[in-house]
């Protein structure tokens, strides 16, 4: 379980400005190659600082998302493998011991994103449907380094910025300062990442119940 593994013993906590955890090499390579070759629609875009482009889930942005569903799963044997793997009760045992979020009866969402010049996200602290948030960058073309995420203080000045490196991920529990995003940059070819999230409402992936043992009086 390469996800697990990582999550062990390639994994380092920080605490400023609020906690989040660096993961390296959390997927395998057959996940990064299913992503670097899924096709998004080209076409006009409407970059407004949100990755919807009209905060409904419909506007151009949102041609360059990707949902792995159940329907489309079957296409993409790697990715469907990474969430069997979130799905594991091994895992999501170990982001509830990280997160200290209790993810049962929660679901999971799993996204391709390939990002290309002129997109951009202002400052924002997600959803408070969304329990974990985790970005995987794929970055094979060289892509800057500085294209990673935009941390914030809470007076939403830059204060880190996650390194876009291949096979890095990203991943915090969101919260009232879990403020994040990504400055305008200049992106020479694309900026592609999977975007994993446990979330309360529904989705075709539910994690399923896991019997924890009590503890001991």
């Amino acid at each position: 379980m390469n996800l697990l593994y990582a999550l062990k013993n390639s994994t380092t906590q920080f605490d400023f400005p609020y906690t989040h955890w660096i993961v390296d090499q959390p997927v395998t390579p057959d996940v990064l190659t299913e992503v670097v070759t899924t096709p998004m629609n080209k076409g006009p875009r409407a970059f407004d600082g949100t990755r919807a482009a009209d905060d409904g889930g419909g506007g151009l942005d949102a041609k360059l998302r990707l949902y792995i569903t159940d329907e489309n799963v079957a296409d993409f044997p790697a990715l469907g493998k990474l969430i069997d793997e979130l799905l594991a009760p091994e895992t999501v045992l170990q982001f509830e011991k990280m997160l200290q979020r209790d993810l049962g009866g929660a679901y999971l969402r799993v996204e391709a994103i390939a990002d290309v010049d002129g997109f951009w996200l202002k400052p924002h602290k997600d959803i408070k449907e969304k329990l974990m948030s985790m970005l995987v960058y794929v970055n094979i073309w060289g892509e800057a380094e500085e294209l990673g995420t935009d941390i914030y203080d809470d007076n939403l000045n830059v204060v880190k910025t996650i390194p876009y490196r291949n096979n890095l991920g990203y991943l915090f529990a969101p919260g009232d300062n879990t403020w994040h995003g990504l400055e305008k940059k200049t992106i020479k070819t694309v900026r592609r990442s999977i975007l994993i999230n446990y979330v309360t409402f529904e989705t075709c992936w539910k994690v399923p119940k896991i019997r924890r043992q009590k503890a001991a009086a």
